[in-house]
């Protein structure tokens, strides 16, 4: 961490709270309300989009506004727009609206900060649970419905004793497929759904391994300040950086993520 952005750490801090308390209220004010409807953003699939998105993510550049001026923003629903500071607010309103309209909790609010190596800092909130998970500046914590809790990462097993999660049964294309699951048949127990949720649970220790191809900046950016902050590891499959989206392979320890890498490189590099 530079001295400049060690200085600004306690500001950050407060701010990106403030920006998940706002989304917070919003969220909640359409999640699993009479009438909720969703707009598609894809043509040729489903990428819903709801009026709690929107707000959500208007509300938290409002404070950016008035409290972190000369950051830049990138945000799901509106965009990016330019800073001076060097630092970056990546903001997901809601990662898994398809879970939102349908009701689940296991969607949650992204907010993260990035210099130009990466995140730095970040958050996945969960307004319905009430549980907010926090990592970076020498931080990892989750405060929820059992109090206020240190996070940490599992320590090292054998894939064929490990939990894996990812969203999607498909993935990505038909080789992303088949590589992930090559890695979950050698796995004690597979769950798909989490959307955010999964990366949270990697943080928790509660779970080894989140793999997901076809991210966005926005949808990894949080994950990896917070399970990275919790003593995991993100990269992307070829074990580079993952923060500009595309695959990723977010694991408790270094030991089962060079097993699980390794079998999705047996694929990918083919």
């Amino acid at each position: 961490m530079t001295p400049n952005l060690a200085s600004q750490a306690q500001d950050i801090r407060a701010v990106a709270h403030d920006l998940a308390d706002a989304a917070r209220a919003e969220t909640l004010r359409y999640f699993r309300a009479d009438g909720l409807t969703a707009e598609n953003k894809e043509a040729d699939g489903f990428d819903p989009v709801t009026a709690g998105d929107r707000s959500a993510e208007q509300a938290m550049r409002a404070i950016l506004a008035e409290r972190r001026p000369d950051d830049a923003i990138l945000g799901e629903e509106f965009g990016s727009k330019d800073g001076t500071s060097g630092l970056t607010w990546v903001l997901d309103p809601i990662d898994g609206t398809r879970g939102f309209i349908s009701g689940t909790p296991t969607w949650g609010v992204l907010i993260s900060v990035s210099d130009e190596t990466g995140p730095v800092y970040g958050i996945i909130d969960q307004p319905y649970i009430g549980e907010r998970f926090e990592g970076g500046f020498d931080v990892s914590r989750c405060v929820g419905p059992m109090g206020d809790r240190a996070s940490r990462t599992l320590g090292p097993r054998d894939l064929s004793d490990a939990i894996v999660l990812t969203t999607f049964p498909k993935v990505g294309d038909d080789t992303e497929q088949a590589a992930f699951h090559d890695v979950a048949a050698r796995a004690k127990l597979t769950r798909y759904g989490m959307d955010c949720y999964g990366y949270a649970l990697v943080a928790g220790g509660h779970v080894d391994l989140v793999i997901e191809a076809g991210l966005q900046a926005y949808d990894i950016c949080a994950p990896i300040a917070v399970v990275q902050a919790a003593g995991g590891i993100v990269t992307d499959w070829s074990g580079g950086p993952a923060h500009a989206g595309g695959r990723a392979i977010a694991a408790a320890n270094a030991e089962i993520h060079a097993q699980a890498l390794a079998i999705l490189q047996g694929h990918v590099d083919d």
